[in-house]
């Protein structure tokens, strides 16, 4: 059973959520990690792809339980099918999340952190401005549990974070509304991460096929919010899975969002820290947040050991995880942020005029740096940013 009080409670126990914790523990904080599900890592709502060299800045190795195809490059593909393939500069994954996070959760819990599932935050418990721990319905029970910081995990549009007083909220334009099924038996390059662009399939968004092993691949698409009021993704993914791969098993179907926006103003208080998609700290263009989640997880339970040890949990000095963030990825993401903007205003006849310029490049010179440089040569400022992002 839980005690009454811990240095550190984090709410969510998905990538990001786990992360902190493992981190918080593992430099002497005492650590309660809460999942409102009754299984870590299940359900998955996730494409489920991480890029090798930035997950190893986070854990020590990779287990190969963990890898469902082991990924080399990538095809992009216009509205009118012409596919452009390129090769990654660095290996690629797609993940079992089931087993991934509950192996993150696991490697928490070896480091000292109490888990406790089907734990359900209703509401924080705050002293003036600071946060002061949570209060959890588990089982038939209300309990409150203190803690010197609260880091919230919980997701998009985070409740626990608009408790704390921050805005969470995202725009329509910038929230891409979700759904993909892994789907079986299908031939595929298991090697090949597969994006389709195309305005009339999937309006403000993508589509993609990410191979899964064993023939399956999942199969989704996301729109932006400011159209999914006319049609939903699940009736463009129908369509979509029909004219691709008609008759074919659906293994799982499951609809989700991402906030594709830039990371939340905000992401510190008073006792308090938020990480993850809860903080919008998804790739602002794929819409990808495993790795950078589990970096800002890091960051912050770094922060949170440091902070206890020096009994300061002023938001001055959790300050420095939002420093940290803002000065790594989280400048990144405002590039990709531009870009995003940017890219939103191609219509499918420039993405087809793209295309037929890009397949003229040999393989072996084509990359994403160069690919995003001929995509922005209208605007030079965003080729500055490109080159900043993909030349480290």
């Amino acid at each position: 059973m839980t005690k009454n009080h811990y240095n550190v409670i984090v709410v969510g126990a998905g990538p990001a959520g786990s992360t902190a914790a493992r981190y918080a523990a593992m430099n002497g904080a005492s650590v309660l990690l809460l999942e409102k599900d009754s299984d870590i890592g299940i359900p998955v709502r996730c494409a489920e792809g991480v890029g090798a060299k930035g997950l190893l800045k986070i854990i020590d190795h990779i287990e190969p339980k963990w890898i469902a195809a082991t990924i080399h490059g990538f095809r992009l593909v216009a509205p009118d099918g012409t596919p452009v393939q390129a090769r990654w500069n660095d290996s690629g994954y797609v993940l079992h999340r089931k087993l991934f996070d509950y192996d993150l959760a696991r490697m928490a819990a070896d480091q000292g952190a109490d888990i406790l599932t089907k734990a359900y935050v209703f509401e924080l418990i705050r002293e003036q401005d600071t946060v002061k721990g949570v209060m959890v319905r588990y089982g038939n029970r209300d309990i409150k549990i203190s803690a010197d910081i609260v880091i919230a995990a919980d997701g998009v549009e985070s409740r626990v974070g608009r408790w704390a007083g921050l805005r969470t909220f995202t725009d329509m334009g910038d929230m891409e509304s979700c759904v993909q099924a892994t789907v079986g038996n299908l031939d595929i390059d298991q090697e090949l991460c597969e994006f389709i662009f195309s305005n009339e399939q999937s309006p403000g968004g993508y589509i993609w096929v990410f191979p899964k092993g064993n023939r399956s691949a999942n199969v989704g698409l996301g729109i932006s919010g400011l159209y999914s009021k006319h049609k939903s993704a699940s009736a463009y993914l129908k369509d979509f899975l029909s004219r691709r791969f008609p008759g074919k098993p659906i293994l799982s179907y499951f609809c989700g969002a991402v906030p594709c926006d830039k990371t939340l103003k905000q992401i510190t208080a008073p006792g308090f820290m938020i990480v993850g998609d809860a903080a919008h700290q998804a790739n602002p263009i794929s819409g990808g947040g495993i790795v950078s989640g589990m970096y800002a997880g890091m960051l912050a339970g770094k922060v949170a050991a440091e902070a206890i040890q020096e009994k300061d949990f002023s938001k001055r000095r959790l300050q420095a995880y939002e420093n940290e963030w803002n000065k790594t990825i989280g400048k990144d993401h405002e590039r990709f942020y531009r870009i995003k903007l940017f890219k939103d205003q191609y219509s499918d006849e420039k993405l087809n005029r793209l295309a037929h310029e890009l397949v003229k490049i040999p393989l072996t010179e084509l990359n994403l740096l160069r690919i995003f440089k001929i995509a922005l040569k209208s605007n030079p400022k965003l080729i500055f940013d490109a080159i900043r992002i993909f030349s480290k």
